[in-house]
């Protein structure tokens, strides 16, 4: 009986360590095959002759040729660059210029941060969605400003093909801007008061006291934002779709979109497979040396 009670002590206890495991296992599982499952199939699509529906005939890389030689591909690819560039560099210049000025210890600092960080609250369906009424030229900033008094005033970036793109920046700066903030503003807040106080003896004013010293320190938020913010920029699917559909024509075409066109309207899985692996190989790139980087940094 004794024996027969510690066996079963053991068990339980066996039991116990290994329940997190059990619990966690399935939801792993899933995970894997739903996603890095996925994944694979995609690459393998690409490969292949898949058109409206996919076939497993492995014929090289005979979609990804056909991909390259697609006029539209280059206007994503392109529209992605303007839309990244300007996003990030917009979005950061802003977000540190915010978190500085509340770095000061502003009154109604907690007010302040939530107004700033609300947008990121939204989905980027919700922002697009705002943003389209606000810009189109017969029901939002045009025409307030016209039954203002300037009835010469013109902003139409909306549907002009020369100028859409640039109103998805506008829009995703304007929800991601608070976010950078937020980081930034962690970041500044962990800056030692000693090294304040040392500039501060060597007679160092505010803007060398940030500019030489603080800013500098912080190169490992600017480095998370910046990854944090090209993620967003490369999955701005939503955002696009929301905002202009992708038009006018096809003038704000980015990969996401220019993926899902081909996929369930133009029924050419192939090439869209094709783009999503390119889309997929993008974020390695940009991923993969901040890993490493971070890794080496732990020593691990």
């Amino acid at each position: 009986m004794v024996k027969e009670g510690n066996n079963a002590k053991r068990l339980r206890q066996a039991l116990e360590q290994r329940l997190p495991q059990i619990v966690v296992a399935p939801l792993f599982a899933a995970s894997m095959f739903f996603v890095y499952g996925f994944i694979g199939w995609t690459a393998y699509i690409s490969l292949t002759k898949s058109g409206v529906m996919p076939d497993y005939t492995l014929t090289g890389i005979g979609q990804y040729v056909r991909l390259w030689s697609t006029p539209r591909w280059y206007v994503a690819i392109g529209n992605l660059f303007i839309f990244s560039s300007l996003f990030i560099a917009i979005a950061l210049a802003i977000g540190v210029l915010l978190a500085v000025l509340l770095d000061q210890r502003v009154r109604a600092e907690g007010v302040i941060r939530t107004i700033y960080l609300y947008p990121m609250a939204l989905s980027f369906i919700v922002t697009g969605t705002v943003w389209k009424w606000m810009l189109n030229p017969g029901l939002g900033l045009e025409r307030l400003v016209r039954q203002a008094g300037w009835e010469n005033f013109r902003f139409d970036w909306l549907v002009n093909s020369d100028y859409a793109i640039y109103t998805v920046v506008i829009a995703a700066v304007w929800q991601s801007s608070g976010y950078a903030m937020a980081l930034f503003l962690a970041g500044l807040r962990s800056v030692d008061d000693e090294v304040l106080r040392a500039a501060a003896i060597d007679g160092a004013g505010p803007w060398r006291t940030y500019t030489g010293i603080i800013l500098p320190i912080l190169r490992p938020v600017f480095l998370s934002t910046v990854i944090i913010l090209a993620h967003l920029a490369i999955k701005s699917f939503d955002l696009v779709i929301a905002l202009t559909g992708g038009g006018p024509g096809y003038a704000t075409d980015v990969p996401a979109t220019f993926m899902y066109s081909f996929a369930f309207q133009r029924s050419e899985l192939g090439v869209a497979a094709a783009s999503a692996t390119m889309m997929l190989m993008t974020v390695v790139a940009i991923i993969v040396p901040y890993l490493y980087s971070e890794l080496r940094k732990t020593g691990r």
